[in-house]
């Protein structure tokens, strides 16, 4: 077969090309470049963390074939999983508010997708998800999982999340811009990409600078010792604080999955011990 031709739709998940925003940092000094996730086929980053889990997870041999696969999702996750999913026949089902996007639950659906809709709690503002509304999720998605003997993808824990970014987008960038990287900014949802992407890049080159941005001052760092230090240093200081890029995450995931999972822990959770040796991590670095 033409080695062009791709076997399906999830190899051409990655890959994406830098773009130099000339026109729009024209007056500022420096070069600065933009990865365009967007053009991964589900039109997100996430694309990469669902393939990475399924396949994490297969190799691992806790993800049988024709299994269910589960996930708490507001949208992006939930595309790349269905996608992932649909290619490799395994069902899928995100769960998901009222209080999110219902056009991201049309788009699930149309890829093949069971949609489970969660009421939101009662003095939720609809159309925006409270942390009430999530635990709702959480609990109707635990259920779930149960009742259809589910393997659930579980983003905000899964190493395969922090694996996708450290092994492809982080050495995707590297290559692309022939290591010439001063600083790297991103912002965070799950914190898979952040931690990913700079644990690589600082372990290439421990002077580049890692930087989250946010529109304004999460909670999580308003409870935190964090708060005290300027804002164009808290990213790094996140960073930082794990060590390295395998710190944060469980260190036995894979062997875990009977036990209840906190509910939804990020990245700025310390882990005590080391990440677990994915099933498809590079000897040296994947092409």
């Amino acid at each position: 077969m033409n080695r062009n031709v791709l076997n399906g739709v999830h190899e051409a998940i990655g890959g994406t090309p830098i773009v130099k925003l000339s026109r729009l940092t024209g007056s500022l000094a420096g070069t600065i470049l933009a990865k365009l996730e967007y053009l991964n086929p589900g039109f997100s980053k996430k694309d990469r963390a669902a393939l990475q889990i399924i396949s994490e997870a297969e190799q691992a041999g806790i993800l049988r074939p024709g299994q269910t696969v589960i996930e708490l999702t507001s949208g992006n996750m939930g595309t790349g999983l269905a996608i992932v999913c649909a290619v490799k026949g395994y069902p899928f089902i995100a769960v998901m508010s009222k209080g999110n996007s219902m056009e991201r639950a049309r788009m699930m659906r149309a890829l093949g997708a069971e949609v489970v809709l969660v009421d939101q709690a009662p003095n939720s503002c609809p159309g925006q998800v409270s942390g009430e509304d999530l635990a709702l999720v959480e609990q109707a998605t635990e259920k779930l999982t149960s009742e259809r003997g589910a393997f659930r993808a579980d983003q905000f824990r899964n190493p395969g999340n922090v694996h996708a970014h450290a092994y492809n987008t982080a050495e995707e960038i590297w290559e692309q811009t022939a290591g010439q990287i001063d600083a790297f900014v991103d912002f965070a949802g799950s914190g898979g990409t952040f931690v990913g992407i700079a644990g690589a890049l600082k372990k290439r080159n421990p002077k580049i600078r890692c930087y989250l941005v946010s529109r304004s001052v999460p909670p999580i760092w308003r409870e935190s010792r964090w708060s005290t230090l300027p804002t164009k240093y808290r990213g790094e200081a996140i960073a930082w604080s794990c060590h390295s890029w395998t710190k944060p995450w469980s260190t036995d995931f894979w062997g875990s999955r009977t036990r209840k999972p906190s509910a939804r822990p990020g990245f700025w959770r310390k882990r005590k011990a080391s990440l677990p040796v994915s099933p498809l991590a590079p000897t040296s670095r994947r092409p």
